[in-house]
């Protein structure tokens, strides 16, 4: 990694002004730091050609945007609306994590850009609305070469009109934002917990509980999605599918190796064919399987044992797959593994089958955790009637963990939206969401029989809520167990 050629500060971005962006440029040319001359300092200004973009489409969800823009309009009519992207996050010293927009920005938008911020203005009709970016570094006064947020550090930017063109909507320069917000009037909302600068430019004009109520009616916008959503949802379980098949041809390196060989393997197909992994892969192996966010994925994967996967590649629009499949690591399952496995199976076909417009949401979980009861039931485990069992919540010691939830730009999509709208609420069509019923039986549980110990079996798929029931988008991954095996056997040929 190249370093710095001074130890100055980057240009200020949402909480500075213009004049004070150029402070740091104008100290290098005074000569308070090494190695800048007046003479480089003006060789830089010249001799560039012109690279502005003046063919540029729309983005594929243009249309989209303008749509969920202009249904925000609506819910808070005269209102103030301000949604920024976030900023970048310190990793260690002077190196930051990858940047990842805030959800709703994106939703909004369709732009990714660290510092970003969307700010809807109230008019006579509705809402105008104005994103707001840093523009392309300037040459003029060396930003573009002499700054940590410069062009030849980190890569060139959109200029405001190219910006305008991409994503639909007038484009401003974002350092001035935070002091006319400061000077702004009447009522506004911000979403919070993304942009420090801009909250703090808004904190005698805003209320916790008013801005909590911007918050909850984006989360609750996403939960039925568009056409371009559920082609985005399906393409990033595409490129999943892909990436199991990646594993199972490299568990011989994996067994040679560990857990993290198998990360690394779904982790390219998500870098090659999407932006990233929705979340972090669950490589778990052997007993490992019965930690369900077991993401350390430093242990052995043994022959004889078996292997949960739960991965799911992100597009670059940020939706996001989330699939499971708990496979045999030397291609056939124990008759016991067999067993367990086969339990979860019949859980996850009532849970799906119960996935259906008008449907409560609740009721796809209520059906695989009966299944899975019935079963505990019928193996001595716990002591019956089913109902008692289920009454008391008994088999949640080896189920542990809800069936199922909203699949989206977030991997748990639409979490701030309202009890009744999620939880209590009744299944649309576009709707999307998993269904993942498991059990785990962890090492030490001497309640079990020993051969049970240390097996955990989870079995996850995304499903969409159609008209006429539903669609199960990851189909293309094998889910009964003599399935997986034959599939398994193809892919190590």
């Amino acid at each position: 990694m190249a370093d710095e050629l001074t130890p100055a500060e980057p240009i200020a971005a949402t909480a500075a002004g213009p004049e004070e962006s150029e402070e740091p440029i104008k100290q290098r040319k005074n000569g308070l730091y090494p190695g800048v001359s007046d003479e480089l300092a003006e060789n830089m200004k010249s001799g560039w050609a012109d690279t502005e973009l003046r063919d540029l489409e729309p983005i594929a969800q243009a249309a989209e945007t303008a749509a969920r823009r202009s249904a925000l309009s609506a819910r808070f009519p005269g209102e103030r609306l301000v949604i920024p992207a976030g900023n970048l996050k310190t990793r260690s010293n002077d190196t930051e994590y990858a940047f990842r927009a805030s959800v709703e920005y994106a939703y909004l938008t369709g732009n990714q850009t660290e510092d970003g911020v969307l700010v809807l203005e109230p008019t006579a009709d509705g809402h105008k609305g104005t994103i707001y970016l840093l523009p392309r570094s300037d040459r003029e006064n060396g930003e573009f070469w002499l700054s940590g947020q410069g062009e030849l550090w980190v890569g060139r930017r959109h200029s405001l009109t190219e910006a305008a063109k991409l994503y639909g909507i007038p484009a401003s320069d974002v350092r001035e934002l935070a002091g006319a917000l400061r000077e702004a009037t009447g009522p506004v909302r911000v979403l919070r917990g993304y942009d420090a600068a801009i909250e703090a430019a808004l904190t005698d004009k805003v209320t916790a509980e008013r801005d909590a109520e911007l918050r909850v009616f984006l989360s609750e916008a996403r939960l039925v999605k568009d056409e371009f959503e559920v082609g985005e949802l399906q393409k990033a379980v595409d490129s999943t599918v892909r990436g199991f098949e990646d594993v199972v041809r490299v568990l011989d390196k994996a067994e040679a190796t560990s857990e993290r060989y198998i990360e690394g393997t779904f982790f390219l197909r998500a870098r090659v064919e999407g932006n990233d992994v929705g979340y972090g892969t669950i490589a778990a192996a052997g007993p490992h399987a019965c930690t369900l966010h077991w993401v350390r994925n430093d242990g052995p994967v043994r022959s004889g044992d078996l292997l949960l996967l739960d991965a799911g590649v992100e597009t670059h629009t940020y939706y996001t797959a989330d699939v499971t499949r708990t496979l045999p690591v030397n291609g056939r399952f124990s008759e016991i593994q067999k067993k367990i496995y086969d339990a979860v199976y019949d859980a996850q076909e009532a849970g799906i089958a119960a996935v259906k417009p008008g449907g409560k949401y609740r009721d796809f979980h209520d059906a695989a955790q009966r299944v899975l009861a019935e079963r505990l039931v019928e193996w001595d485990l716990v002591e019956g009637p089913v109902e008692r069992v289920l009454e008391l919540g008994l088999q949640r010691r080896w189920t542990l963990h809800g069936t199922g939830h909203m699949l989206g730009m977030d991997v748990h999509d639409c979490a701030a939206a309202r009890v009744e709208s999620y939880v209590d609420g009744t299944l649309e069509p576009g709707m999307c969401l998993t269904v993942e019923p498991g059990l785990y039986f962890q090492a030490d549980d001497l309640t079990v029989p020993e051969e049970y110990r240390g097996i955990g079996v989870r079995i996850e798929d995304d499903i969409l809520v159609t008209a006429d029931g539903n669609r199960n988008l990851s189909d293309g991954l094998p889910r009964r167990s003599d399935e997986v095996e034959a599939w398994m056997a193809s892919l190590k040929g």
